[in-house]
């Protein structure tokens, strides 16, 4: 059965996400549909484009992923329809296709515009509800990517900081998100760590939130006491900061943009 994963920032107390559902069932009724998250943070695109990143190695090829994460919704701003390493991808095109379009493998990429697969009465506020599902549904029931528009030639791209390897071997980063369990998710990454490490001659790595001494970097949560903070390579293999059984975020009053270093 197709399966079509839906991520939004529509939250669960309002109609918006099973508006979307049911219209993808009227049009495909053998759909499967899987909510991916609908917390992300209100028009925040990163958080959107972050999650969607993480998630879309894991699900089946031809999976239909519908992000909507849209503040610009009812303007000129275009809706992209885009294959990424055998799985398509709906979205605004306002830089929630960033961090997928950066390491997957683009395969298409289409500007929806083929009014025939949208739903009859459009409103300027929802396209989730008209656009964005009954395009998914159509998809995911074989219609070619070619049929909703031209190819695109260019996709909007957030600006994200980027970690600097200072003159003095040190790498400067930040935090990028914090999690539900108040984890610092800095934009320091695995590779970056392992590509830097040569020069230390060995000599481990100290992680530093601001001013504060974290410790070196960690396996697990449990590598320090409770309530102790920790630094580590998560699961999205990324440098975080985190506190056994705590909050970071709390605990420091840390979050985006909050300085990280390695020395």
């Amino acid at each position: 059965m197709p399966v079509i994963a839906l991520l939004t920032d529509f939250g669960l107390r309002d109609h918006y996400v099973a508006a979307m559902k049911g219209m993808i069932l009227q049009i495909n009724p053998k759909a499967t549909l899987v909510d991916v998250c609908h917390e992300i943070g209100s028009q925040d695109l990163f958080h959107g484009a972050f999650v969607l990143r993480q998630v879309l190695p894991y699900f089946p090829p031809e999976t239909v992923f519908v992000a909507v994460v849209d503040p610009g919704v009812g303007s000129g701003r275009r809706i992209l329809a885009a294959r990424y390493s055998n799985r398509f991808v709906l979205a605004p095109d306002n830089g929630l296709l960033t961090l997928v379009h950066r390491d997957a493998e683009l395969q298409d990429i289409r500007v929806v515009e083929n009014r025939r697969y949208f739903a009859s009465t459009i409103s300027s506020t929802f396209h989730g509800r008209d656009i964005f599902a009954p395009v998914a549904a159509h998809l995911s029931r074989g219609v070619a990517l070619a049929e909703f528009g031209p190819r695109a030639q260019q996709v909007h791209i957030l600006s994200i900081a980027q970690p600097v390897r200072q003159p003095d071997g040190n790498i400067a980063g930040q935090v990028m998100l914090v999690d539900r369990f108040g984890n610092l998710i800095t934009n320091i990454s695995e590779l970056d760590i392992s590509a830097a490490r040569a020069p230390r001659r060995g000599k481990p790595w100290e992680v530093f939130l601001g001013d504060r001494r974290i410790g070196p970097i960690q396996t697990t949560y449990a590598d320090v006491g409770p309530g102790e903070p920790v630094a580590l390579i998560g699961s999205s293999h990324l440098l975080e900061i985190a506190v056994n059984g705590g909050s970071a975020a709390e605990q420091f009053a840390a979050g985006a943009g909050a300085a990280v270093q390695l020395r």
